[in-house]
């Protein structure tokens, strides 16, 4: 792969720039949409948290914190109305879920009225598909992970392998029947029918060690498969490719993508280090990632050996692009002083805003840690986190980006 600088290259740690770009201070407006004495939360910046109107905001209801989840631990599924009053309606439960991710509750996309959610029923991981406005539910025998841009299909990793290689994005209450295998030909990432209910396996994990790698010898390594998306356009699915091999103290990752029906599977980042990724649009992909030093976000063209662009130097944190792919929505993990900043950046201008530093008690650490991961409504005008900051455990909050974003004209 060829690295470029090109026209976009900027240099932000935490809130500091150097002299390619500017930051600065937004303060927009910010309302807690949801209150104690329970606890709510989201989960992952790259889900469609708001329906098609933005009125409607999905969350989570759970009673405790600070501590892992067991099987009996049941929560609550729920959306916020923001037009009246921020009332809290409950939609049903979940016993399929982790403190980062949740249950996998987003809007279903080219619906209006449908969420989805994973749930454990009879010893196996479950989808429901609910119609808001008639009530009706039905259950897919397969959990999902992200939906295709149709919402027709979805794709998955194995759950019961993530809840024993990484607490926190896994379930427990199932246990991995290939816990001692490295790499395992019958699980990997699966494609889901979310009408019929078919799955079909789009790759094994058993392929992994086949793949060439600079790491060294992966073959008595165990592997997984993690953070799942599906392009624009619905022709490929990303996913990334971890692993630990038995002497090692952590995992390394490499970045894949593979084509709908599971052929033309592609190595697009084997660095080592690649984190938290959006696509672009169908052909590149935004990423975190320690391609070159500094670590930064990079863009991949999605091909082996393809053209590779920094955009920004920054920690890691978890990115969005808003609509029109001007601007970067991105946070950062606890600072020195346990903040969590979460800002917007302008591709056009490198130019980046903070809009808020928010403070993340130490109890918040580890698996059950509270990361903002900031997401937006369909127009792009108000961003959704998940913030202790207020006192009140884990609650959503709403931030009004409209002053923001139009004070950036490109």
């Amino acid at each position: 792969m060829k690295v470029t600088a090109g026209t976009t290259a900027a240099f932000c740690m935490g809130s500091r720039f150097g002299a390619a770009g500017e930051a600065a201070d937004a303060s927009p407006p910010i309302r807690q949409i949801t209150h104690g004495p329970k606890f709510h939360w989201f989960g992952y910046y790259d889900k469609r948290q708001f329906d098609p109107t933005s009125r409607y905001v999905l969350g989570m209801e759970v009673d405790f914190e600070h501590r892992s989840p067991r099987p009996d631990d049941v929560i609550k599924v729920g959306m916020v109305d923001l037009a009246d009053g921020d009332r809290w309606i409950e939609l049903g439960e979940s016993r399929a879920w982790c403190w980062q991710q949740g249950c996998m509750l987003q809007w279903r996309p080219g619906s209006s009225s449908e969420v989805l959610w994973n749930d454990r029923q009879d010893n196996r991981y479950v989808c429901h598909i609910l119609d808001v406005k008639s009530g009706r539910r039905r259950t897919v025998p397969h959990p999902v992970y992200a939906v295709s841009p149709n919402g027709r299909w979805a794709v998955a990793p194995d759950f019961r392998r993530l809840g024993d290689t990484r607490p926190g994005y896994g379930y427990c209450g199932i246990p991995d029947p290939n816990r001692d295998a490295p790499a395992p030909k019958d699980a990997g990432v699966w494609r889901i029918d979310l009408e019929t209910g078919r799955q079909d396996l789009l790759v094994s994990l058993a392929d992994m060690p086949k793949l060439p790698c600079p790491h060294g010898d992966i073959t008595r390594a165990k592997h997984w498969f993690n953070h799942l998306l599906i392009s624009p356009d619905g022709a490929r699915v990303e996913f990334l490719n971890r692993w630990k091999a038995p002497e090692a103290k952590g995992h390394t990752t490499r970045m894949l993508t593979v084509a709908a029906d599971g052929s033309d599977l592609r190595i697009v980042d084997d660095n080592g280090v690649t984190s938290h990724f959006i696509w672009r649009d169908p052909q590149h992909i935004l990423a975190w990632s320690l391609y070159e030093k500094p670590g930064g976000f990079f863009v991949f063209e999605d091909r082996t050996g393809g053209r590779v662009e920094r955009v920004f130097t920054a920690a890691d944190g978890h990115c969005t692009y808003l609509p029109g792919n001007q601007w970067i929505l991105c946070d950062t993990y606890p600072d020195a002083r346990r903040k969590q900043n979460v800002y917007v950046y302008h591709v056009a201008t490198r130019r980046q805003i903070f809009l808020g530093h928010f403070l993340s008690p130490k109890e918040y650490n580890g698996e059950w840690r509270c990361d903002t991961h900031p997401r937006f409504n369909p127009q792009g005008s108000y961003v959704t986190i998940d913030s202790p900051h207020t006192g009140q455990g884990r609650q959503l909050h709403l931030i009004d980006i409209r002053p923001v974003v139009a004070s950036q004209r490109s």
